[in-house]
């Protein structure tokens, strides 16, 4: 009897440890833990203080998030209505909102207090404020319209910079360009995600595609307008020696292959050609910033 009731108690824990990791969105705070670094390797010319790394690292991962934790509270009733998301922890009961928001307090806490104990002021207030953004502003204005996006794109974009500002202490024109980069990648990543889970939203109410809404030309115009913007951003840190012609390159190239995506989106306007677009944006993120860092060794 007390085999199977270890066994069932075993389950529960099981069950609740995998329901607050789902909640967590790993994989998306793991991308701004990502980029955070990057900004911090980028701004330390191989001079990585690992622990410092590390505590910011993690300390970013931890406030990212507390703020989707944050978001798919507010959104749980909205949450039921989409088949991408009816399956969340908490459109299915598996985690309670008293649970989900002490987890929220609890990983914001921790992250902001891991950033303030091994950064700086600026590093912590700029985390915050990306937090209270993201959860408070752009979360309900998801239903109002596409300005949205230009909200959303601000604590979205800011991890790069937060990584810089770690290490200099400083908002100068180089953390501005690598948040410049990331703000502009934005708009043709989320654009695609609402192209693709156009129906999903409308359940919702989301209102996040350009174009009243629609997913026509113009929308694809819009989008193809903010990647070309990213072949010329991309060449402003080899402008100001914050790296070399190697990463210039490279980085033109993925932007000419990037805003290639993008005809096809402009021609036949279909589901596929704006999967297509979104998965670019996905590779297009992490293999610029690669090619930044490897252009410093």
């Amino acid at each position: 009897m007390r085999t199977v009731v270890d066994i069932t108690s075993g389950n529960f824990i099981m069950s609740k440890m995998k329901a607050y990791f789902e909640l967590l969105k790993f994989r998306l705070s793991l991308l701004v833990a990502f980029s955070s670094g990057f900004g911090y390797a980028l701004a330390s010319f191989g001079q990585i203080n690992w622990s410092i790394f590390m505590s910011l690292f993690i300390g970013g991962l931890l406030v990212s998030g507390s703020s989707v934790i944050i978001n798919q509270i507010i959104e749980k009733d909205l949450d039921k209505l989409m088949e991408r998301t009816k399956g969340r922890p908490l459109p299915t009961g598996r985690l309670s909102i008293n649970e989900a928001i002490y987890f929220a307090i609890f990983t914001g806490a921790i992250g902001l207090f891991l950033l303030y104990v091994s950064t700086n002021f600026l590093t912590v207030a700029l985390s915050l404020i990306s937090l209270l953004l993201y959860s408070f502003v752009y979360t309900p204005l998801k239903r109002v319209g596409p300005i949205a996006v230009v909200v959303g794109a601000i604590p979205g974009a800011l991890p790069p910079l937060l990584g810089w500002v770690a290490f200099t202490g400083n908002i100068g024109i180089e953390a501005l360009i690598i948040f410049g980069i990331q703000f502009i990648w934005q708009f043709p990543h989320f654009w695609a995600i609402a192209w693709v889970a156009d129906d999903d939203y409308k359940k919702a109410g989301f209102k996040l595609l350009p174009s009243k809404g629609k997913k026509d030309l113009n929308t694809a115009f819009n989008i193809m307008i903010y990647t070309l913007f990213l072949i010329p951003l991309g060449l402003l840190p080899a402008k100001f020696g914050l790296t070399g012609i190697n990463s210039a390159i490279i980085v033109t190239v993925c932007g000419a292959l990037f805003l290639t995506q993008t005809f096809g989106l402009m021609k036949d306007g279909s589901r596929k050609s704006a999967l297509k677009i979104m998965f670019g944006s996905f590779l297009y993120l992490p293999i610029v910033q690669i090619a930044y860092l490897l252009d410093k060794l």
